[in-house]
């Protein structure tokens, strides 16, 4: 009878750790490939390590490819989107939670009814109404079309945190004094921060790997984005996968360093600190 709990939790952490590897695997091919020479990435075959690496497709990257130029690109693009949707969703997220107006239903039906598009049914008319307002080509023509189709999920992501905080944290605010811009300035907002972290996790991953109106909207290299920049390493005739590899890996560093600033928000409890009883 004991050895059966034990064989359970073995196969739970057998297959947690078999996913994990799964997850990885990817990863650790894409490193493996970025340190591989050209001269070994066909002749050795499939290899769990090169029998000799190189940084030499990174130097290349850095030093010799229009690269830097699509990471500051992805950096401006992602960062300005994840805070502008941030914020509006915050304040439509909240006013969704807390306040009945007329209309509101219809709006959230509208809001729901725009994520039902696929978006490449949508690049043409886009195309057509950024192009007279000189905003194709242009990083702020990409921070406004991200920013329209990150904004009503991030509200409704928003929205479901603050349906989870009590009113009577609010409405205690109030009655001490508090106008209701002031106890959600200083008693949700903090409550939420999980929420905030996770909105704002979701959004700048959202726009540092989109490829369709970046390749679409954007025409020249100094304002691509990265991942429209990775197709310069393909040619006509042949591909670079080493150095394809190589900011692949560079691009994953950003993305890797938010998470890391933000994981503290995203593992706390939403209502730590909230009234008793």
């Amino acid at each position: 009878m004991r050895a059966k709990p034990i064989l359970l939790m073995t196969a739970h952490r057998l297959a947690i750790l078999a996913y994990i590897a799964f997850a990885l695997f990817p990863l650790y091919w894409l490193l493996k490939v970025a340190v591989t020479p050209n001269d070994l990435l066909y002749s050795e075959g499939i290899r769990l390590w090169p029998s000799r690496a190189t940084l030499d497709h990174f130097d290349f990257v850095l030093r010799h490819s229009a690269f830097p130029t699509f990471f500051k690109n992805s950096l401006i693009v992602s960062g300005s989107t994840a805070v502008i949707v941030t914020i509006l969703a915050s304040l439509s997220g909240y006013a969704l939670s807390r306040f009945n107006f007329r209309g509101k239903y219809w709006l959230v039906a509208l809001m729901l009814l725009t994520q039902m598009f696929p978006l490449v049914m949508l690049v043409a008319p886009i195309f057509k109404i950024l192009s007279p307002l000189g905003l194709t080509n242009s990083l702020t023509g990409l921070v406004i079309v991200y920013t329209a189709f990150n904004v009503p999920f991030a509200t409704f992501l928003m929205q479901s945190f603050f349906d989870g905080i009590p009113k009577d944290l609010e409405e205690a605010a109030m009655i001490d004094g508090a106008t209701q811009f002031v106890a959600f300035r200083q008693i949700i907002l903090p409550l939420t921060l999980p929420g905030i972290a996770a909105t704002l996790g979701f959004v700048f991953t959202a726009a540092w790997s989109e490829l369709l109106f970046s390749l679409m909207l954007i025409s020249g290299n100094d304002q691509a984005t990265f991942p429209v920049g990775l197709l310069s390493f393909v040619s006509k005739f042949s591909v670079d996968f080493g150095q394809m590899m190589a900011a692949g890996v560079l691009a994953l560093i950003p993305a890797c360093l938010f998470f890391l600033l933000i994981q503290r928000y995203l593992v706390q409890g939403l209502t730590a600190g909230a009234v008793k009883g």
